[in-house]
């Protein structure tokens, strides 16, 4: 019975390894990656890296949170050498979390702006505080704060942290924020746009028929602006 249950396992953990396998190189190459979304490696977040790295255009050494770790990992995922990291991205540092001196914060947003997994909470002219268990110490909050009140501390040792799978799992939500913030970024740029075109319909149908030449330029301006929020839309 022992033996059967043991069997069955092997079956399983062989068929789920055969199933990751089978995904595409850049999703493989994203999983191995940290999910910092620092920009340390030159792309805008961990997934146009592993893009990059996918199709040839970036090497494996370019993440400084995930150091000789994660190269090992993306050497073993793309089947190249491992090599040393590009310290020019930036050392390898232990985990990190950032946190508000909520006495000195002025309540300005910029650095809420800036989070790309949303782990920080606040509102204009209100107190910010950072979700420590989101936070993936990326760093992007310290060059908005205008009044230097943020700093980075060591990320505590947790019993959890020991497990194999925590880790991954703190990555895959940090994916799943970050995607989430693309999509609430991208909802509001359509909104914005839909409200110009809005803005610009209203204003041309409030002209004067009359054939004036400085209405008739106005006419002009206010239809090429019109053109320009639709194609944005449409090219959404």
């Amino acid at each position: 019975m022992i033996l059967a249950i043991v069997a069955l396992a092997g079956v399983f953990v062989a068929a789920w390894k055969l199933r990751l396998d089978a995904r595409p190189l850049a999703v493989r190459i994203d999983a191995a990656l940290p999910q910092t979304q620092c920009g340390q490696c030159g792309y805008d977040g961990c997934r146009p890296y592993a893009d990059a790295i996918a199709s040839g255009q970036a090497p494996i050494n370019r993440c400084p949170p995930g150091g000789s770790r994660t190269i090992r990992k993306l050497a073993s995922v793309t089947g190249q050498a491992p090599m040393a990291l590009d310290t020019s991205r930036g050392q390898h540092k232990p985990p990190q979390l950032a946190v508000i001196d909520e006495a000195r914060c002025i309540g300005c947003t910029l650095c809420i702006q800036a989070c790309p997994v949303d782990a920080i909470l606040g509102a204009p002219k209100l107190m910010h505080t950072v979700i420590a268990a989101q936070c993936t110490g990326c760093e992007l909050c310290l060059p908005p704060c205008p009044v230097d009140c943020i700093a980075l501390v060591p990320a505590p040792r947790r019993l959890m942290d020991l497990l194999p799978w925590h880790s991954r799992l703190q990555a895959d939500g940090a994916r799943n924020r970050y995607e989430r913030r693309l999509g609430r970024l991208e909802g509001d740029r359509l909104a914005h746009a839909a409200r110009l075109a809005a803005k610009a319909e209203s204003k041309l149908a409030a002209l004067p028929a009359d054939v004036d030449p400085a209405l008739e330029r106005k006419r002009a301006i206010v239809a090429a602006a019109l053109a320009r929020a639709r194609a944005k839309l449409a090219a959404s």
